[in-house]
Order: structure tokens, then C-alpha cells, then sequence
């Protein structure tokens, strides 16, 4: 059995996605299966280095995470040919010079979204990745959840008929740090940080709603910053600048309408944190993050409008929960397997820094349309 041992530059291993994520979840639990099998017999065995600004927090990740190599200067990192791929998990007004850097070192890149805070420099990255001649991608981890899996099945094997409409629901209370710990970075709340939710979800829908229903056509955004304040890790209270709420409709090209609700200001009252709803002329569904279930129309109940009276109808009766297709994984440790084989072997990849791309591009024009209050067409990338 041939070992390919790969070297890969963790960048901003120290942060939440970071560790949890990518080292955990995904590089580490790799090594600990033996690495990413190939078709020939062969194993690609990764070899991480962490990277940070911060040695005693390396120090401490790589004695709890069990590798042993980290440093504070990516330039070491991307000086030795022993690291053949960058990922990079920085703050994204951070990410464009580490992949420009690592671009001109001939590494492979890989990084988390939004690759950029404009669609020309998320653009530009893509393309000075195609004239360095390196393999790149970008994360879009959903594609990959079980209930996202399973809705996808339904699609694929005709089950909706005609897809009419798709309703995404996202979020829960963040909350404000006044009281107790907050569960996300308060730069997440900054503009001036690149923090708010267009910016981090309409990426995540665009590489949804592409993949799963159809190139998207227009789009019509309203951002809102329902809380004005919030306290940070020292506990020091501060104004929010950017939207913690964005209701955004979109129109496809193939005449499917899809809106999406994104909210860290809302308690959730649903199946799942994010739960996506498809109605078709023969059938509809709900997919969560592991589970979905489905109506045909041979199923469907013929409700009748008398809020005069009990309903008496049990709504939640007659959805049918789908199967599981065997043993799910971490949906970020199954896109890392993917590009690691895309680098080593050259199996398709097509989830790239152009696709990224597209994600930025539709956020920026969700906070057009939310500054100027009005539909904007997404045109084609060039």
C-alpha cells in the first residue's frame, strides 16, 4: 500500500471553525481513520501545520489535537515543500493575503467562505489560482448534511414533479453577553470587522439553492439590526453595526421562487436550526440538518380555512420520514476527503474559489438591495 503523505497548512487554526471543524472533525479525524483511501490501494495521509498569531494557544491545540508541528510565521509554512495545500480560516478581510501569498508559493488552496469582501477580489483570487496552475476550492460544507442529502435524493429521483417554491428557515438567539458567554465572536456583529449575516448566510444560500434548485435569477434583501447593542469577550458593551437578521427572497432562472429567513434574534420553534421546506406539484418536503421528511400528494389532507372552530387536524401526520443511506460523516471532513483526492489524483472538484466567488457576489447584492430597498438582478460572473 503507497502512503501519500500531504502536507497542509492550517491558517487560523486556533479559531472556532478552525479547530472544531477542520483540525478536529475533519484533518485529525482523517489521520485517526487512516487516512483518505484511493481506488488503486493507495492512502493519502495528511500532514498538518497549524498556524496562528498566538504560540500558547498552538502549543495547546497541538498537544490536545496530537500534531505536533505549528508556528506563528506562515512564511515558514509556505517556505517548506513539505506543505503542498493552504487552508485558510482567518477573519475574511484577513483571507485574501494569505491565499495570495500561499498562490505565489505554489501551494493548493483551499479556504473557507467568504473567500473575499468583494466579488472582484473573490474573483481575482479564483484567477490568480488558474494562472499559477494550483488546484483550488472553497468550503460549502451544507451540500453535504444528511437532511440536505436526503432532500437532494427526493430531487434527483422526481419526487416534488414540478418545484413550485422553497422556504428556508435559519437561526437562533445569540445571545447578547450581557448576562452570560455569547456563542458567537462579537465581530461577528461588527460591519467595520466584516461581520453581519448577509455577508456569512447569503453565501451559504447561494451554493445551496445552485446545487440543490437551480441557478439564481434576482434578488430582493432586507437587512435588519434588531439589537443595537451587545457585549463582547471582555465584557465591555458595544454598539452593532452590522444586520443580525436578513429576510431575502430570490428568484431562479428556472421560475422557482426560494426564501430564505436568517436570524440571530430568533428562538427556535421548528425541526432543526435549519430547516428547508419544498413544495412541488406531487409532493412536498422538510429537511433539517440530519433528517427530512416528505408528503406526496396522494397524502396531502384537503384543509379547509374555519378559524371558527378546533381543527382537530394533527398537521405533523402524513409526512414520512426518509431513510438514512448508510453511516453519514462530519459534512466538512467529506469535502476535505473530496479535495484532497481533487489535489492528489485529480478527481473532479467542482466546488472552487469561482464558486466562491458567486457567494460573495450574491451578498453583496443582498446588502444593494437591502441599502437601496429594491430588486437587483445576479448576473452571470464573468
Amino acid at each position: 500500500m503507497k502512503i501519500h503523505p500531504i502536507g497542509i497548512i492550517l491558517n487560523g487554526a486556533t479559531g472556532r471553525m478552525g479547530t472544531n471543524q477542520h483540525l478536529l472533525r475533519s484533518i485529525k479525524a482523517i489521520i485517526d481513520q487512516g487516512g483518505v483511501k484511493m481506488a488503486d490501494g493507495g492512502v493519502i495521509l495528511p500532514d498538518p501545520i497549524l498556524v496562528g498569531r498566538n504560540e500558547a494557544r498552538l502549543a495547546e491545540l497541538a498537544a490536545r489535537s496530537g500534531v505536533p508541528r505549528y508556528t506563528t510565521k506562515l512564511e515558514t509554512a509556505l517556505a517548506d515543500p513539505r506543505n503542498q495545500i493552504y487552508f485558510d480560516a482567518t477573519l475574511t478581510g484577513q483571507r485574501p493575503v494569505g491565499v495570495r501569498q500561499a498562490i505565489a508559493a505554489g501551494k493548493h488552496i483551499y479556504c473557507e467562505k467568504p473567500t473575499a469582501t468583494t466579488s472582484a477580489e473573490a474573483l481575482a483570487l479564483a484567477r490568480a489560482a488558474v494562472a499559477a496552475g494550483v488546484k483550488h476550492g472553497v468550503v460549502q460544507d451544507k451540500l453535504w448534511l444528511p437532511g440536505l442529502l436526503k432532500l437532494k435524493h427526493l430531487i434527483d429521483t422526481g419526487f416534488f414533479g414540478r418545484i413550485l417554491s422553497v422556504r428556508g428557515e435559519f437561526g437562533y438567539w445569540v445571545f447578547t453577553g450581557e448576562h452570560g458567554p455569547l456563542q458567537r465572536p462579537s465581530w461577528n456583529y461588527r460591519k467595520e470587522e466584516h461581520g453581519g449575516i448577509i455577508v456569512d448566510m447569503l453565501c451559504h444560500w447561494r451554493y445551496l439553492i445552485d446545487n440543490l434548485f437551480g441557478p439564481v435569477k434576482a434578488i430582493s434583501c432586507l437587512g435588519a439590526t434588531h439589537l443595537p447593542e451587545r457585549w463582547d469577550e471582555t465584557g465591555r458593551r458595544y454598539a452593532c453595526t452590522a444586520d443580525d437578521s436578513a429576510y431575502a427572497t430570490f428568484e431562479l432562472q428556472n421560475g422557482v421562487i426560494a426564501h430564505f429567513n436568517s436570524s440571530w434574534c430568533v428562538r427556535v420553534r421548528r425541526d432543526d436550526l435549519l430547516t428547508v421546506q419544498v413544495d412541488g406539484t406531487h409532493g412536498s418536503a422538510v429537511a433539517g440538518l440530519r433528517d427530512c421528511v416528505a408528503q406526496p400528494l396522494a397524502a396531502t389532507p384537503r384543509c379547509v380555512w374555519n378559524p371558527d372552530m378546533p381543527s382537530g387536524a394533527d398537521y405533523s401526520a402524513g409526512w414520512v420520514a426518509q431513510p438514512d443511506a448508510g453511516v453519514y460523516e462530519n459534512a466538512f471532513k467529506v469535502q476535505w476527503e473530496l479535495f484532497l483526492r481533487h489535489v492528489v489524483t485529480g478527481e473532479p472538484f467542482p466546488w472552487t474559489l469561482f464558486e466562491g466567488a458567486k457567494g460573495v457576489q450574491l451578498a453583496e447584492l443582498g446588502l444593494k438591495s437591502s441599502a437601496e430597498r429594491r430588486w437587483i438582478d445576479v448576473p452571470a460572473l464573468a
